[in-house]
């Protein structure tokens, strides 16, 4: 049996992730506090990275959250599963960004990023940034456990 979870290539990519939130705090800030983009739009970009990261924690977490946050059951689903027909078109473009970024490894086309940009204006394109290498950090975090567990039940050996 091998382990197929989503890890950080390079330990350095996990300090590359931490490096760009903790040289944000004014965003960081605006995250928590919704002010540059509402919750349900955040969770629906953290369930699309976690989509294709799999990590269980987060699934379970950003599940619940999306619940609070008005996202109906089906369309969690949709978004765990990669699909986002049910979202709104305004959020659109930035689900299928988030979707490259997590499958580029946080290495995203240089015209992905461009018509992000141009779709959102700067500043919502860099919160939109922000929280998918939150999302990272999350997401392999959670995995590196499973990967732990996995070890230790001699399964990986």
């Amino acid at each position: 049996m091998k382990f197929s979870k989503r890890l950080y290539k390079k330990p350095g990519d996990f300090f590359d992730d931490l490096r760009f939130v903790l040289s944000r705090p004014r965003l960081v800030h605006a995250v928590n506090k919704n002010k540059v983009i509402s919750h349900d739009f955040m969770e629906r970009l953290m369930l699309a990275v976690t989509s294709v990261n799999q990590c269980r924690y987060c699934s379970y977490f950003h599940t619940g959250q999306a619940l609070k946050s008005g996202i109906d059951r089906d369309q969690i689903t949709d978004l765990l599963a990669g699909e986002f027909a049910d979202c709104p078109q305004e959020q659109l473009p930035a689900l299928l960004y988030a979707q490259h970024w997590a499958d580029t490894d946080g290495h995203p086309d240089a015209e992905a990023v461009q018509k992000l940009e141009q779709t959102y204006g700067a500043e919502k394109a860099e919160v939109i940034s922000l929280i998918l290498h939150m999302i990272r950090i999350g997401n392999m975090s959670g995995n590196a456990l499973d990967y732990f567990r996995y070890r230790l039940s001699l399964k990986g050996v």
